[in-house]
């Protein structure tokens, strides 16, 4: 399929906004128009969440033109990150409207193609609403689809969808909230009259075949693939993620396309180290050398992201920045900052009135925030997949090449730091793990579906054995959990906190009275963390969260820093920190407990090889490996 497949005027479309179609999109429109699940992995700013959206759009539209589009929603999109779905919500509504007015221009009448938003910072009129008026694209988040899935109402309008997209896909597999949106996967294939495309999107993953293994689960296979495609650009799965043994419960997987563009690209890397030498801690006269020659940086480019590894850092390296720079010149964009304030810090960095962000893995998806030219990531990012993430955030575009800094903070940092890029210059990636049936979401799950609809024993098995996370649940297991869920944790307790009735001879399973409202109110793989609300005087907005220790052990009257506005404590009322403006005053930095990341096992194993050869050579000529030890530049 290519580009003159679509309708005339999708077609007029796309060539007065692009010079041509990409890669994934030559290799990724075919099997989706044709209803085939596809995952497409490429390098950032490929082109490849067009690749997904247009061949539906271009589907909707020609039903739009043939009087067949009906007011219900076909397309369910599930990305991470909140401000990734407000971003791609921004990002449809602009081409369906100029979509809609080449339409116009060339004399052809067709109903718009809406799009909804529904993620937790949606107002809860505006989710009603959605259901009232359901939208051809819900744009959404595994926890909000969690939540349609499982209230009566919302449940219903999810009957009409054909269509999934998971955007960042990787992002998702390798945690428990990825095991969750695997059984909600199931849950809407189980609640949609129509067998469901699954469409996955990434960057960057490994093994990619157990990826799209995760993303297809056990749909059924009803469309045919297209056997004449290149096999370098689509793959199918049947030779490949049937290696394990299948159980008596297990079927095929399901056959889907690959396509595979890659995930290197030319990269423009370097190491930055502070004059002086580094040591076992950073000092904080390195700290004001790393703070000046960041500043060079900024200023020699035009606009930058800053990546750090936890919000405390954020809040002082930000704070730091500013001091140098000034309060217009930069941002700071985390997960504990409210809504609004960082929807207004992306709006500033694309406008260019931001020359600088310091960011959290907040940004670290592809979040549209215009042009980068330059990303500095402080320390080492623990993960070659996160980097090249990161780092792809600029030239973020056709044709450019990404620009990266990466400045090491001590020593063993600039082992890391070495390795990383070793790595990343020999086409090493992380391997993404996948849990293996844990068995607090399936409880989670099994609770929600339940208060939906009474089910048969047997069938709820086989639904959530469908799964890739759950495909090799033992039905010992599952009855297990259905015994907790139905007759409590121990028998002198009773049942008092249960949530389902098992009828054992009819092996059937109802929801017991509030099953459904605590489901609701529980929802999600998230982990808890003990945050406080900070409320900002007199109007009582809040502007984001601090731990609730640091809230606990301040006193009335302690000034802190949060997303660069220093805010004077009045009072500690319930979960809310109530505040005030402190007018710049000379802030404190809040904490966040357990909030850095771990090193990946593939970085771990090339700190180690690095470590053996500097060994090595050192055994040998004992200055060269002194001289590679000090020069980061060097050794890349």
């Amino acid at each position: 399929m290519s580009l003159e497949t679509f309708h005339p005027v999708i077609q007029d479309w796309f060539r007065s906004r692009f010079d041509g179609p990409t890669e994934p999109q030559t290799h990724g429109w075919p099997p989706i128009a044709n209803g085939e699940h596809t995952l497409i992995a490429a390098p950032t700013g490929s082109g490849k969440t067009l690749t997904a959206f247009l061949a539906i759009i271009d589907r909707l539209f020609r039903e739009g033109v043939e009087g067949r589009l009906a007011d219900e929603m076909r397309v369910v999109y599930v990305s991470p990150l909140r401000a990734l779905s407000n971003d791609m919500h921004r990002n449809l509504e602009t081409p369906l409207a100029e979509i809609l007015a080449e339409a116009e221009r060339q004399g052809i009448v067709v109903p718009p193609i809406s799009v909804g938003l529904r993620t937790g910072d949606t107002p809860s009129h505006r989710r009603a609403a959605m259901v009232c008026r359901p939208p051809h694209i819900f744009v959404t988040t595994p926890e909000s689809l969690y939540l349609m899935l499982t209230a009566e109402k919302s449940r219903e309008v999810l009957r009409t969808v054909d269509t999934l997209i998971v955007d960042e896909i990787h992002a998702l597999v390798r945690d428990k909230r990825g095991s969750h949106l695997g059984l909600s996967m199931e849950r809407l294939q189980h609640v949609a009259e129509r067998p469901l495309q699954r469409i996955g999107i990434s960057a960057t993953q490994k093994p990619i075949e157990r990826t799209a293994a995760f993303l297809v689960g056990g749909a059924s296979a009803q469309h045919p693939r297209d056997t004449e495609s290149p096999r370098v650009a689509t793959r199918g799965l049947e030779d490949r993620i049937t290696t394990e043994p299948l159980t008596p419960h297990q079927s095929p997987p399901p056959p889907v396309t690959i396509i595979d563009v890659g995930h290197q690209r030319d990269l423009d890397l370097a190491i930055e180290v502070p004059p002086s030498d580094l040591s076992s801690v950073c000092s904080h006269e390195q700290w004001n050398e790393i703070n000046e020659r960041l500043v060079e940086l900024i200023n020699e480019h035009r606009s930058t992201l800053v990546f750090v590894n936890t919000r405390r850092l954020a809040e002082r390296l930000t704070f730091q920045l500013t001091e140098r720079l000034g309060e217009d010149a930069v941002g700071a964009h985390h997960g504990s900052l409210s809504a609004d304030i960082r929807l207004s810090t992306e709006r500033r960095l694309k406008s260019g009135q931001l020359k600088a962000v310091v960011a959290t893995a907040s940004l670290e998806l592809g979040i549209d925030v215009g042009y980068i030219d330059l990303v500095v990531q402080m320390g080492s990012p623990r993960s070659i997949a996160t980097f090249l993430q990161r780092i792809g955030r600029s030239g973020h575009a056709l044709g450019l090449t990404p620009k990266g800094r990466l400045f090491a903070l001590t020593r063993d940092e600039l082992i890391e730091c070495m390795s990383l890029i070793r790595a990343v210059k020999a086409g090493r990636l992380d391997a993404t793990p996948i849990p293996e049936a844990p068995l607090d979401i399936l409880a989670q799950q099994i609770v929600a579906e339940v208060a939906a609809e009474e089910w048969d024993t047997d069938e709820l098995f086989d639904l959530c054995r469908r799964s890739y996370t759950y495909r090799n649940l033992s039905r010992e297991h599952f009855d297990e959990v259905v015994e907790f869920l139905s007759e409590g944790l121990t028998a002198k307790m009773g049942r008092l906190r249960t949530y389902l009735h098992h009828d054992r001879v009819n092996r059937r399973l109802r929801a017991r009275k509030g099953a459904r409202i605590t489901a609701v109110n529980n929802g999600g793989a998230i982990p808890e963390i003990d945050n406080v609300r900070v409320v900002m005087e007199p109007d009582m907005t809040v502007v984001g969260s601090v731990d609730e220790d640091f809230a606990v052990e301040g006193s009335a009257g302690d000034i802190f820093l949060l997303g660069t506005t220093s805010w004077r404590m009045q009072q500690l009322r319930g979960n809310d920190l109530i505040v005030s403006d402190a007018h710049g005053a000379p802030p404190t930095v809040p904490f966040w407990r357990g909030e850095a990341p771990g090193r990946t096992i593939e970085l771990s194993e090339e700190v180690a090889r690095l470590r053996e050869e500097i060994v090595e050579k050192a055994s040998d000529k004992p200055e060269t490996a002194s001289s590679r030890a000090r020069g980061g530049r060097d050794a890349v």
